[in-house]
């Protein structure tokens, strides 16, 4: 499928569901503490989109059953909530999407749960090497660029790059073409046009970087059982610096 270029009016949508996006997400992480349940920020994150008018992206999507992803530990991707009672140490990833007048923005976190000083590298180099491709989000630029400029900044820490998963495009639907490799390819694919949305999503293991599905069908988890972190944010291409509507 070609790379939609969206229209002015439709970035102007996509910056309010970003808006709401990182309106949540400053909400979640004040009551993330042990104790809590995935299902508690869960309820809260969704009673909150809907208050503003818009929808979660990921409830009903492909038949997902809640309103946001919560990722525990070795977790990686795409955790349902539940009565799980987060503990201290935890580390939990939580994807979220928002949909506003049918355009779409994504943007996902990793927090610690009390003091994961243990993981505090690994949170920090996963948020990091999102913004180290930033510079790569322009116009003269080529898609694989910024997969390139992440693999680069997380190798040297010896952490594992997630490959079966990538990032995506994204605008009125939450899936779109292009994706996103998080490791360097062969080619430089396609050459960044203004107008572009994309879903930029690193996902980095502490361990190896093999994953594999939990039996509901939904979760990835990393094979080895070590801890796994994620941090995404919607992206725009611009005829200058790229814009990040989940700011």
């Amino acid at each position: 499928m070609p790379i939609i270029i969206k229209t002015d009016e439709q970035i102007s949508l996509m910056r309010t569901a970003g808006k709401i996006v990182a309106r949540t997400f400053e909400i979640l992480p004040k009551l993330i503490k042990p104790g809590v349940t995935t299902l508690e920020l869960n309820s809260i994150a969704e009673e909150f989109i809907l208050s503003n008018d818009a929808k979660p992206s990921f409830l009903g999507y492909r038949g997902f059953p809640k309103a946001i992803c919560t990722s525990v530990n070795d977790e990686v991707i795409h955790g349902i909530p539940g009565l799980k009672k987060l503990a201290e140490g935890d580390i939990i990833s939580i994807d979220l999407g928002v949909c506003y007048k049918r355009f779409h923005a994504d943007a996902a976190r990793t927090f610690a749960v009390g003091e994961t000083k243990k993981y505090f590298t690994l949170l920090d180099v996963t948020e990091k090497s999102f913004f180290a491709c930033e510079k790569f989000c322009t116009e003269k630029n080529r898609l694989f660029d910024i997969s390139g400029a992440i693999d680069d900044y997380v190798k040297p820490f010896g952490f594992g790059i997630v490959k079966e998963w990538c990032g995506h495009g994204i605008g009125r639907q939450l899936h779109e073409d292009p994706q996103i490799p998080h490791t360097k390819q062969n080619k430089r694919g396609t050459r960044l046009r203004r107008g572009m949305t994309l879903a930029i999503e690193p996902m980095i293991n502490f361990g190896s970087d093999e994953v594999t599905m939990s039996e509901d069908t939904w979760t990835v988890k990393t094979k080895d059982g070590e801890f796994s972190a994620h941090y995404e944010n919607t992206v725009l291409i611009t005829d200058g610096d790229p814009e990040i509507l989940t700011l």
